[in-house]
């Protein structure tokens, strides 16, 4: 009955806090600190300054929010650049495909 090759939960050992991989923790402490780092340098009671200050880090968590089908959005995000950038074009070449030419006579 339980013949599978790999675990389900292989992938989680080699992630951090079974979660994350080394580039999220960069992300969300990339964002963290710049966000304390705008807090504690522009004093501001305007709300909307605040949340400009605090924009980084709530984009930093977006980007590390887990989704269907994908680690998280920032993976997805770089799926999404890697086939805007590498458009390969596959020409599909089956048994019966003559591509234009002659079909040789087997005799």
């Amino acid at each position: 009955m339980n013949d599978y090759l790999i675990p389900a939960n292989s992938k989680r050992g080699k992630l951090i806090f079974n979660m994350f991989r080394l580039i999220d923790i960069w992300v969300i402490a990339g964002g963290a600190i710049t966000t304390t780092l705008l807090v504690l340098l522009f004093q501001t009671n305007n709300v909307f300054l605040l949340i400009a200050e605090l924009l980084p880090l709530g984009i930093a968590l977006l980007l590390v929010v887990p989704i269907d089908n994908y680690h998280n959005v920032l993976v997805f995000l770089q799926e999404i650049y890697l086939f805007l950038v590498s458009q390969k074009r596959y020409q599909w070449r089956g048994w019966c495909a003559s591509n234009g030419a002659k079909r040789e006579e087997r005799n």
